[in-house]
């Protein structure tokens, strides 16, 4: 009996000592995320696991993807999740933001499809897109369904305005993944451009996009102080008129966010909410015919359009002095906004460009990247 009583005491040591052990491997290190509300990342010692929070506006589900180079090191509980294998080798992705990040990690070759490729501005991309190694996957406004399973990716990154994802779960039920991406969901400038760690992940590239993305906070930062001590706060217009609506950014915006680093006055930074403003155009007339600067006019590029547009744009300040600036002007070769594509990546030049127009002798020498003045 004593013998079978060491023998039991030895067996429960021994498994005390294995789950000490597989303890010690399951450790997890966060990639501290600091901006983005949507993305948590979690490394373990054989995999890592991506959490995405916030897919959506008013979301209350998650997605959980976990990614390794293989999954025979994943522990059981976590078989329920997708299960990404990594480095990535090929991907269909659906919003020009995902270009950008993919431009950023030199890891545009990987892209095989896109939806609507007219709207990529990227001349690495276009370039490819010539060669024919992109395939158009565009139908209307989703993924062609049967050209995308065609081609076989090992993932689709996608996005979602809402709940209602049933446009994707026909493709994960042909055995293709998607990995829904809400970079666009975060509403403040470096939020948006912390996605950059999400193709971190997939690529095998944390430290990369780490340290991408720590530069462009160091970037950020030295822009702010630049004007952290100016004396005098241009009153900001944005905006323009759409079906009667004039439509401007909401005072806890992007973009709203943008022009109080800059240090302007946003004549509608107390308004709540991080979305869009719908105003009737007398209280726009109201709140921005005095504005210094008018920036985002929608799609107008020169006075002319601008003013034919509606009379009523004439009666602004800063149409009369010629102080309109516009994020529409750059464009690709097949006709895409390049502040669509890549601005949300490149938060530190959205901010220099916005100092440059409100601040010029702080930056006298400075060419503006994204926003420019029409013509």
């Amino acid at each position: 009996m004593r013998k079978a009583g060491y023998l039991v005491v030895a067996i429960f040591l021994s498994f005390v000592s294995c789950k000490k052990v597989e303890e010690k491997k399951s450790v997890s290190k966060s990639n501290e995320i600091q901006f983005a509300e949507g993305l948590e990342i979690t490394n373990y010692n054989d995999f890592t696991v991506m959490k995405i929070t916030k897919p959506w506006p008013e979301a209350t589900k998650t997605f959980t993807y976990v990614c390794a180079a293989s999954s025979n090191n994943v522990p059981d509980s976590l078989a329920k999740y997708t299960f990404i294998q990594t480095p990535v080798q090929n991907l269909v992705v659906t919003s020009t933001t995902h270009i950008s990040s993919l431009v950023a990690l030199n890891q545009q070759d990987k892209l095989i499809g896109f939806p609507n490729l007219n709207f990529i501005s990227s001349s690495i991309v276009r370039k490819m897109i010539d060669e024919e190694k992109i395939m158009e996957l565009g139908d209307q406004q989703n993924l062609n369904f049967e050209k995308t399973v065609d081609l076989q990716p090992q993932l689709i990154v996608g996005l979602s305005m809402d709940s209602e994802t049933s446009k994707f779960n026909q493709f994960e039920k042909a055995g293709v993944p998607v990995l829904y991406n809400a970079d666009w969901v975060e509403t403040t400038p470096l939020g948006k451009a912390e996605w950059i760690k999400f193709f971190g992940v997939l690529f095998d590239q944390q430290k990369e996009a780490n340290e991408y993305f720590q530069k462009i906070i160091t970037e950020y930062d030295k822009a702010k102080k630049l004007v952290s001590q100016v004396k005098v706060k241009p009153t900001v217009l944005s905006g323009s008129i759409f079906q009667d609506v004039w439509y401007a950014p909401q005072g806890e915006s992007w973009m709203a966010d943008f022009i109080k680093d800059a240090q302007g006055d946003y004549v509608w930074k107390d308004t709540q909410g991080t979305g869009s403003l719908s105003l009737s155009l007398e209280a726009a007339l109201d709140h921005g015919t005095a504005a210094d600067v008018w920036i985002g006019p929608g799609q107008f590029t020169t006075y002319e359009e601008l003013g034919n547009g509606n009379k009523h744009y004439k009666e602004f300040k800063a149409f009369q002095q010629k102080r309109v600036y516009s994020y529409s002007i750059k464009k690709g070769a097949g006709g895409g906004v390049v502040f669509y594509e890549d601005a949300p990546n490149r938060p530190d030049l959205v901010l220099k460009d916005l100092i440059y127009i409100l601040h010029p002798e702080v930056l006298p020498d400075y060419e503006p990247v994204f926003i420019e003045a029409i013509r």
